[in-house]
């Protein structure tokens, strides 16, 4: 088997036609993360960094049967467009085996650090060091069949929403819901009300890398009906109280960047906003409504099933390789003791260091 290594904008028509064609084949692969325009949008917005994203092609009996995006540094890679990258995985042809630490090698680095590899790629299996479950809300059979379901596993969370829209609605005004708004003033109050959430919560403002808002910009701005980014808004009254930017494929909305006024915290703004998404996909070519990594409680209640990923990384006998898996000794090792919130100290430190890696 070979191993190719282009840059996205170098990829022929013909190819990004066969990397689009086998990922239709799957729908677990439908994730705008997953898609050839990821990588091509993310090489344009990052060109002012010091990264560069490659692709890592195999051809097999004169075919391309695997497609593998990345960014790569002068020792290591990471994901494409990592920290805002929620889905990483090979695109590949059914049944082919991908060696993935040739992959690694014909990019040229020691190692290849993943966070969120789709957990049923067995090429990758060897190489995790942890998993989480990402969320997802599954609506093939309609809102209906979906919001009964949720009854019946003893979920309240949609009747609870029924009780506060009706209350929001007698104390403040109509709940009115917009699907792929292309308001630039509620594109900019997401952006505003994330900042101060990161910001009160300590976490790093992922804004501060300024490629991060070039992104957010031009997927809002595109019409490209299979990938892109939509704007999803909540009124009450003529007061803007919640606002989604999710990004989407052929039949998955991918929930991304999420905010809300916390003026309306107690109506859970939010919560009506996805079940208003929710309800809006039963006249849409969407599906599956994508909820991401993370243990949040509204993510456990409105899910119905859902997709394992893992974290790790790909590497051999290299000094690049050697510090990361003494890192995951360390980590593995403080997980293991009973000393509380202590004991996942090493692990948020080093998911903190990751987030600053993929912002510089």
């Amino acid at each position: 088997m070979q191993i190719e290594v282009l840059r996205p904008q170098d990829m022929t028509a013909q190819r990004v036609a066969r990397w689009a064609e086998l990922q239709a084949g799957d729908i677990r692969s439908d994730s705008p993360f997953l898609s050839p325009d990821w990588a091509r949008t993310l090489e344009r917005v990052q060109r002012q960094t010091s990264r560069q994203i490659r692709v890592a092609v195999a051809i097999q009996d004169g075919r391309d049967v695997a497609f593998l995006a990345v960014r790569v540094g002068h020792l290591t890679a990471m994901p494409v467009g990592a920290p805002m990258c929620d889905y990483q995985g090979l695109v590949a042809e059914p049944g082919v085996t991908i060696n993935v630490r040739k992959m690694v090698q014909a990019l040229g680095v020691q190692r290849y650090d993943f966070c969120h590899m789709i957990e049923d790629q067995a090429e990758f299996a060897p190489f995790a060091r942890g998993r989480q479950l990402s969320h997802v809300v599954d609506v093939e059979v309609g809102y209906e069949a979906y919001e009964a379901a949720r009854r019946e596993a003893g979920t309240s969370v949609l009747k609870d929403s029924d009780k506060k829209r009706r209350k929001v609605e007698r104390e403040v005004g109509p709940a009115a819901f917009a699907a792929f708004s292309r308001s630039q003033a509620d594109f900019d109050q997401l952006v505003a009300w994330k900042r101060a959430q990161l910001e009160a919560t300590g976490q790093t403002d992922i804004f501060d890398a300024g490629w991060t808002l070039r992104l957010m910009q031009d997927l809002f701005e595109r019409r490209d009906p299979d990938f892109g980014a939509g704007l999803f808004t909540l009124h009450f009254g003529d007061r803007l109280a919640a606002v989604h930017l999710h990004l989407h494929g052929k039949k998955t909305v991918h929930g991304w960047l999420i905010a809300h006024d916390p003026e309306f915290e107690r109506y859970s703004p939010g919560i009506l906003l996805f079940q208003d998404i929710l309800r809006w996909m039963d006249a849409t070519p969407y599906s599956r409504l994508d909820l991401g990594p993370g243990d949040y409680r509204f993510k456990r209640e409105l899910a119905n099933t859902g997709v394992w990923v893992t974290h790790g990384f790909v590497g051999g006998v290299a000094p690049a390789a050697l510090v990361r898996h003494a890192a995951y000794s360390v980590r593995r090792a403080a997980e293991a003791l009973p000393l509380g919130k202590m004991s996942e100290l090493p692990g948020k430190a080093m998911r903190r260091v990751d987030v600053l890696r993929g912002l510089r």
